[in-house]
């Protein structure tokens, strides 16, 4: 069988593609090593047996490679810091012991398309929706906290804004080959589309050197994306919307166990203003929802499968 010329260019593209990603070499403090061989290409985490083997374990610990290599992060050596503290907790956002800097962020909302199907009201991105975003949409760095794994590594400051010495600061956990003070550099305030995390993390748009991170680089023009702070329909049933089952002060959700608890693979609404919102929250967790015992967590954070669109149907009807 001959194969078409154009097959045999995509296939001599791949082969060169993985070629270049295997020989890259970046050299840290003078030492030359390694990055990803074609086999960690596009990841090396399981997925399997919670947050610390995936992508949001911002460690990298679970990759297989050497985490010299990622030069451009403070390594703090701890899977929950880049998110949480047990003290010191940022006070300006309601969300739980949240350990990042929190700006306040103006974004473009579905409503701004003009579309004549949309009837709900669209507000700003709610407490469930920020909290996501305060990475995805490229405006803090990830490694931008305010209180740092050690003793006397906490900086009020950071509660509202970047603190790039405080943030430079940083010294890496003994035993690990991190450099830091780069990172932050590299996102502040740099646009979400075009640099900071896809400067590296661009796909074929870009020098792909690392995982293509296009579709989870959000930015803050969120009109291309699911409504998020979107009021649900009032009243809540009809034929287009199916109603959640179990009604709670903040939460509103499709209890699937009868149980009467928003368990983490229940898709639900949150009462972030006078009514139950859509919020980023409703269809994902950011720790993983896994279907069993031993099983990958699905795919980007869903907290069930959309296959043959099973989470959309689970609140619209067709």
């Amino acid at each position: 069988m001959t194969i078409p010329t154009s097959l045999r260019d995509l296939f001599s593209k791949m082969r060169m593609r993985r070629f270049r990603f295997s020989m890259a070499l970046v050299v840290v403090g003078g030492v030359a090593f390694g990055m990803a061989q074609a086999a960690d290409y596009p990841t090396n985490f399981s997925n399997v047996g919670g947050i610390a083997y995936t992508r949001h374990n911002l460690t990298q610990s679970t990759t297989g490679i050497s985490s010299a290599m990622m030069t451009v992060r403070n390594n703090y050596g701890e899977v929950c810091v880049y998110c949480h503290t047990p003290h010191g907790a940022n006070e300006n956002i309601a969300a739980p012991l949240w350990n990042r800097t929190f700006k306040d962020t103006t974004y473009q909302t579905y409503d701004q398309l003009g579309t004549s199907t949309l009837t709900a009201t669209v507000n700003a991105p709610g407490l469930n929706s920020l909290t996501c975003l305060s990475c995805h949409d490229g405006t803090v760095a990830i490694d931008s906290i305010i209180n740092m794994p050690g003793s006397g590594r906490y900086n009020a400051n950071s509660r509202t804004s970047h603190q790039e010495a405080f943030l430079d600061s940083w010294v890496a956990v003994p035993g690990q080959t991190t450099v830091s003070g780069k990172h932050h550099a590299l996102a502040e305030n740099s646009p979400a589309t075009t640099g900071g995390c896809l400067s590296c993390h661009s796909g074929p748009n870009g020098p792909e050197v690392a995982t293509d991170f296009t579709v989870a680089a959000i930015g803050t023009d969120l009109r291309n994306d699911h409504p998020v702070g979107i009021d649900i329909p009032t009243p809540r049933f009809g034929v287009d919307f199916r109603e959640p089952n179990v009604n709670l002060d903040r939460i509103s959700f499709y209890d699937l166990d009868g149980d009467s608890k928003p368990d983490a693979n229940e898709i639900r609404y949150y009462k972030t203003g006078s009514t139950y919102r859509v919020e980023c929250a409703s269809c994902h967790d950011p720790h993983g929802v896994s279907p069993a015992v031993g099983s990958p967590v699905l795919p980007t954070f869903l907290r069930k499968t959309n296959a043959s669109s099973a989470l959309c149907l689970t609140c619209h009807a067709l």
